[in-house]
C-alpha cells in the first residue's frame, strides 16, 4: 500500500516540476522579441527525503545576447545595434514537447497508480 502511495507522490512532483519547466518555457517564448532578455533555465533535483523530484533554481542563459541592427529603435546605439534576447524559438518549442511528454508519461503513471489503488481498496472492502 505504501508503495502505491509512494508512486501517487512520485508522479505528482513530477507533474509539478514538468509544469513549472512548461511555464518558464512559455515565458520564454513570449519575451523572444523582448530587448535584452536572457532566456529562463530550469533544473530538476531529486529531494532526498522521500525521492520525489522539485523544480530547482531558476537560472538565467549566460549565452550572448543577439545584436539586432534597427537604427530607428530608441534603444539603439551609435551604430544602430541593441541588445536583443537569447532565445532560439526552435530549442523552446523541443523544450516544450519535451515537458509535455514528460508530464503524460507522470500523469499515466499516477493514473495506474490511482487504479490498483481503488482496486485494493475495492478488495479490502470484500
Amino acid at each position: 500500500m505504501a508503495d502505491l502511495l509512494s508512486a501517487l507522490s512520485f508522479s505528482a512532483s513530477g507533474m509539478e516540476a514538468q509544469a513549472m519547466r512548461l511555464r518558464h518555457v512559455s515565458e520564454n517564448i513570449s519575451n523572444a522579441d523582448t530587448p535584452g532578455y536572457h532566456r529562463k533555465l530550469i533544473t530538476f533535483e531529486q529531494s532526498m527525503d522521500d525521492g520525489t523530484v522539485q523544480a530547482g533554481p531558476v537560472t538565467l542563459d549566460s549565452s550572448q545576447l543577439e545584436r539586432v541592427y534597427d537604427p530607428g529603435n530608441p534603444l539603439a546605439d551609435e551604430t544602430g545595434h541593441y541588445d536583443g534576447s537569447n532565445v532560439d524559438l526552435v530549442i523552446e518549442m523541443a523544450d516544450a514537447r519535451e515537458a509535455q511528454r514528460s508530464y503524460e508519461a507522470n500523469l499515466k503513471l499516477f493514473d495506474q497508480a490511482r487504479q490498483m489503488t481503488q482496486g485494493l481498496f475495492d478488495l479490502l472492502r470484500r
